[in-house]
C-alpha cells in the first residue's frame, strides 16, 4: 500500500532489526511519544476526548505519572536509537514527540473544568488498550512467533490499526448500538427469576457458565455470518488479512462487530449479573485477541479443551480443508457437537485470506464495501 510504502521509505532502512541494533528502541521510542501526545491532548480536553463511562475510574495521581514514565521512555530509547541507528530519523521522531507533549504540560496538565456525561471521542480509552494489548502481545510474538519470517509492519498493519481506532473512537455510538437490543428486551422481561438461582452459584462456577453461553450464542453467529450471503459480505472483511498477528483480530466491520458483540450479550443479560459480563467481557477480549497472534507454541496438552491461536489460524485459512471450520472461539467442543472442528496435527496454515474472492483493500474502501457489493456465492467464506 502506498501509505505503508511511504513510512517505509520515511523511517526504515537496509540496516539489521535485530536486537542491539537500535531499531526496536528506535520502534519503542516512536511507540511512547505517541502515547505521550495522546495522553496530553486527551488531558487538555477531557470532556471531548475521554470516555465518559471510564472516567471515574481513573486514579489520576497514577494516570499522571504513567504519563511521566511514558515521557521519559520515549527519551531514553530515542536516545539509544540514534546512538546505535545509522538512520536517526525513527529514534529523533519519537524524542520530538515526547518534547511536544512535555511542551504542552506533560502530566501536570490540570484538569479544571467539571466533566459531564455526554458524547465524546475516546481517545484515553484508544490510548490506554493500544498499550496494554502491545504490552501483552507484541513481545510474544516477537519471542515466540509461529511465522517467524513474519515482521510486526507485515502488509496491511496501517488497515488494522485504522479499525482498531474505529472500534475505539466513537466508543459512545458503539456502545449504545451494541447494548441497546439486549437492554430493550431485558426491560420488558422480569429477569429476576432466571438470574436470582445462577447469582446464588460460587462465582467461578457462574463465570464459566457465562463463557459457554457466550461461546454457544457466538458459534450461532458466526456461523450466519458465513453462510448468509448478506451477512458475509460484512464478515469477509474480517477474513481478508493476508497475515494473521494481535492487531489482525480488531479487522472487523463495525456492523459485523453491532451483531455479533450484540448477539451475545442478549442471553447474557438475561442470565448473568452485570459483574459476570464485565467479566466476561474482560476475558473474552484478551483470549479472542490471543487466538489470531502469531504466536507459536502449541499448547497440545490444552488443545482438545480451550482454543489456542493453532485452533482459530485454521478458521482464518484459504485453503478449502479450513474453510466454514472452528467457529467457537472458546471451546472446541462445540465445533466438534456440530460437526465444524478441524485441526490437523502440528500444522498450522500456509496460507490465509479470501479464497479467490476479491476485496479492497483500504479501510474505507471495505467500510462502504458490502453495501454496494454484488453478493458473494454463500459458501465461500475462509
Amino acid at each position: 500500500m502506498a501509505f505503508e510504502k511511504r513510512l517505509t521509505e520515511i523511517f526504515g532502512d537496509d540496516d539489521p532489526g535485530h536486537f542491539g541494533t537500535g531499531w526496536w528502541s528506535g520502534v519503542l521510542s516512536a511507540f511512547f511519544g505517541l502515547l505521550a501526545l495522546g495522553s496530553v491532548i486527551v488531558l487538555h480536553w477531557p470532556q471531548v476526548l475521554s470516555s465518559a463511562s471510564l472516567r471515574g475510574y481513573y486514579p489520576m495521581p497514577v494516570m499522571r505519572l504513567a504519563i511521566q514514565v511514558v515521557i521519559g521512555l520515549a527519551i531514553a530509547c530515542g536516545v539509544i536509537s540514534a546512538l546505535l541507528r545509522k538512520k536517526k530519523v525513527l529514534g529523533l521522531t519519537g524524542m520530538l514527540l515526547a518534547i511536544a507533549a512535555t511542551t504542552l504540560g506533560g502530566s501536570s496538565v490540570p484538569i479544571n473544568e467539571t466533566l459531564t456525561p455526554g458524547p465524546s471521542i475516546g481517545l484515553d480509552w484508544f490510548l490506554l488498550d493500544l498499550l496494554l494489548m502491545t504490552l501483552i502481545y507484541s513481545p510474544i510474538e516477537v519471542l515466540w512467533p509461529a511465522y517467524p519470517k513474519q515482521g510486526v509492519f507485515r502488509e496491511e498493519w496501517t488497515v488494522d490499526i485504522a479499525y482498531f481506532l474505529s472500534t475505539h473512537l466513537p466508543i459512545r455510538v458503539t456502545e449504545f448500538l451494541i447494548l441497546a437490543p439486549a437492554a430493550a428486551l431485558v426491560h420488558l422481561v422480569n429477569v429476576a427469576p432466571v438470574q436470582g438461582p445462577i447469582a446464588r452459584l460460587p462465582w467461578l462456577v457462574q463465570f464459566l457458565f457465562a463463557i459457554v453461553v457466550a461461546d454457544l450464542a457466538q458459534y450461532a453467529l458466526h456461523r450466519a455470518l458465513h453462510v448468509v450471503p448478506f451477512l458475509w459480505r460484512f464478515h469477509a472483511i474480517h477474513h481478508s488479512s493476508l497475515s494473521l498477528d494481535w492487531i489482525a483480530g480488531s479487522r472487523s466491520h463495525v456492523v459485523d462487530d453491532i451483531i455479533v458483540r450484540g448477539g451475545i450479550l442478549i442471553p447474557m443479560m438475561f442470565l448473568f449479573s452485570n459483574d459476570i459480563i464485565v467479566a466476561y467481557l474482560v476475558f473474552v477480549t484478551l483470549h479472542a485477541t490471543w487466538t489470531h497472534a502469531n504466536f507459536g507454541p502449541s499448547f497440545g496438552w490444552l488443545e482438545p479443551y480451550v482454543v489456542v491461536p493453532r485452533y482459530h489460524h485454521w478458521h482464518h485459512t484459504s485453503k478449502r480443508e479450513g474453510i466454514d471450520k472452528n467457529f467457537a472461539i472458546h471451546f472446541p467442543f462445540i465445533d466438534k457437537l456440530f460437526g465444524t472442528f478441524h485441526l490437523p496435527e502440528k500444522r498450522w496454515p500456509e496460507t490465509y485470506g479470501l479464497a479467490g474472492e476479491p476485496i479492497p483493500r483500504t479501510f474505507w474502501a471495505q467500510t462502504v464495501w458490502p453495501f454496494w457489493r454484488p453478493k458473494p456465492k454463500a459458501g465461500s467464506s475462509t
